[in-house]
């Protein structure tokens, strides 16, 4: 079972080229890693990385934006993988700031050659620093990797495989049967927030999807190279109406998750949490409302705002 690996980065060189430190302790090493930036200073320097040099990691732009930055990726891969069963070969898309274990890859080729009706796999999340101020430290990453470090509560927490409904962006991989035609929706932009569960949606159509707790890492959740917050706000809105309509998310889904960012985003404005922009996202989420009151939302109405 060969693995390719598709990151899509923007403002976090840095953090991607220790992302290429720890696929290089893989113990199932990577075939293939294509690195996406939108701009040279997104890939600053990752051609020094041994990974490189070797021929296992390719780097390239595109337009900015996760959706198409992962879809440049896996157009990237089709070379690559022409002659190959799909059922041999699966991609993991890992955001520049997930720290994988050592055995990330390897679980998830095991697990996939075990069940052959699986076609996607999230991992185990033991600590995720998008909550947090100032996220999880490299340093605190490799604690909670070694053990030394307690995992946080987290919804992907888990002691057994189980399926799941949606995969978690920030670590899937899905088996090349999905990655070969299936791409990622280019009118969620930027962010692309809630590209991942449309994605899962449509790839839950063809086989089954799994938490895999043996897939275990960390989630720094770094704020560099995040959208603004009228941006994400406007994006809490839109982006669950706009799969609603496409048929990808459930009414149930999209009302509770937009209720819950909506009641999220007073609350913290009023309480004055600092940890993120909560005025900027109601400010985003009332802009949204207004634009479907008129009939003009759309989500990529985020790239004029």
């Amino acid at each position: 079972m060969k693995a390719f690996v598709v990151i899509a980065t923007k403002g976090r060189a840095k953090e991607t080229y220790l992302l290429l430190d720890y696929l290089e302790r893989q113990t199932l090493a990577a075939t293939h890693v294509v690195i996406v930036g939108s701009e040279d200073k997104d890939v600053e320097g990752l051609a020094a990385h041994p990974t490189v040099a070797a021929g296992q990691t390719s780097i390239l732009l595109s337009r900015a934006s996760l959706t198409i930055q992962r879809n440049a990726g896996l157009e990237a891969l089709l070379p690559l993988v022409a002659g190959l069963d799909p059922k041999d070969w699966f991609v993991t898309f890992y955001d520049d700031d997930f720290r994988p274990a050592s055995n990330w890859l390897e679980s998830a080729a095991q697990a996939l050659i075990a069940q052959s009706k699986v076609v996607g796999i999230t991992g185990n999340v033991l600590a995720d620093g998008v909550n947090s101020e100032f996220g999880v430290s490299e340093a605190d990453a490799a604690l909670y990797l070694a053990g030394s470090k307690a995992p946080e509560a987290h919804w992907s927490s888990s002691s057994t495989i189980r399926s799941v409904d949606g995969l978690y962006g920030c670590n899937m991989s899905y088996r090349g049967t999905i990655a070969l035609d299936m791409r990622f929706d280019e009118n969620l932009p930027m962010y692309g927030w809630q590209e991942d569960f449309d994605y899962s949606s449509r790839a839950r159509a063809r086989g089954e999807l799994i938490l895999l707790p043996t897939c275990r890492g960390v989630h720094l959740g770094s704020s560099s190279g995040r959208t603004s917050g009228v941006r994400f706000g406007y994006s809490q809105i839109s982006n669950p109406i706009f799969l609603l309509k496409k048929g990808s998310m459930s009414y149930g889904k999209a009302s509770l998750l937009m209720s819950k960012n909506i009641t999220a985003n007073v609350v913290k404005t009023l309480l004055m949490v600092r940890i993120k922009d909560f005025p900027g996202r109601l400010r985003g989420n009332l802009l949204a409302f207004k634009h479907l009151l008129s009939g003009k939302l759309d989500p990529l109405h985020v790239n004029k705002i």
